[in-house]
């Protein structure tokens, strides 16, 4: 892992200095840790990048080695016209980054469309996990706020907005994700990959191409999950309520659910000591279940 100095902190510098070239382009990651160290992969959510994860990656290392890489189409990962960054695409992104990476069974945690996109890998294409990790998971019908399914029913109108009032719309996206405000340093460096001459076609992109066919495909086959399984949800979260992550653990054969308190959507920055204990402890328990 390489970084950089940020301009306004260096303990958020944040740089993915490994590229893998898969079935959907050209896929930024890094790793931190011990390469010996057990290996823990973290997916992030849309429409954010690897960057919610830093200080989580940070903490787990000293005890792991930690996998970051940007969704394809998101963050620092390869955004161009035609590209399929659809949560199927990135199922199988996912699987051949562990194949690329030579893991075996890692242990996963992942946010938002993480979730669906880890579930994916593992039910559809035989990813294998020694535990799973979701934190406020897009994984059960029905998702999409007003504002989502109306960026997504309109992505080509909403694609010609001038650049500062695309700028100003992603903005209060990312920003209503946090129930406790996101530092202004923070919010410009998530807003940021948006708003080039690549980013603000592939914000509407990724919108575009998603819908609930992704989730409804997999939904009937949690009961299959046989490998320990943690839920985490922000009881604040106003993007995808807690109801939600009850409802999943219920689901889901052994789930412990955890509720962060005080917490939005995105967890990482609402609460990241309290989540980087909850996984922190989750991580180190021993097997309940062997994975299949």
């Amino acid at each position: 892992m390489t970084t950089t100095r940020d301009t306004t902190n260096a303990r958020d510098a944040w740089t993915l200095d490994r590229t893998f070239t898969g079935s959907a382009g050209a896929i930024r990651w890094a790793a931190l840790g011990p390469d010996d160290a057990p290996p823990v992969v973290l997916v992030h959510g849309t429409p954010f990048s690897s960057y919610v994860w830093r200080g989580v990656a940070r903490a787990l290392a000293r005890e792991h080695r930690v996998y970051v890489w940007d969704l394809a189409g998101y963050g620092a990962s390869e955004m161009r016209a035609g590209q399929d960054v659809s949560l199927a695409a990135q199922g199988r992104v996912l699987t051949e980054l562990l194949d690329h990476w030579g893991l075996d069974r890692p242990a996963v945690v992942a946010h938002d469309f993480g979730g669906c996109v880890a579930l994916r890998a593992r039910l559809l294409h035989g990813a294998a996990y020694e535990r799973l990790a979701l934190v406020d998971p897009v994984a059960l019908a029905p998702w999409g706020s007003p504002t989502y399914r109306l960026l997504g029913a309109h992505a080509e109108v909403f694609g010609q907005l001038p650049p500062e009032l695309h700028r100003a719309l992603v903005r209060e996206y990312v920003s209503s994700a946090s129930h406790r405000g996101l530092h202004p340093a923070v919010l410009d460096r998530l807003v940021a990959p948006w708003c080039t001459d690549e980013g603000r076609p592939a914000f509407y992109r990724q919108i575009g191409q998603n819908d609930q066919r992704f989730t409804d495909e997999i939904q009937d086959r949690y009961g299959e999950l046989d490998l320990p399984v943690l839920v985490c949800w922000g009881t604040d979260d106003t993007w995808i309520p807690v109801a939600r992550g009850q409802e999943l653990a219920k689901a889901i054969p052994g789930a412990e659910l955890r509720l962060i308190e005080g917490a939005g959507h995105l967890v990482q920055e609402d609460a990241p000591a309290e989540l980087t204990g909850e996984l922190s402890r989750f991580l180190r328990r021993d097997p309940l279940r062997t994975a299949r």
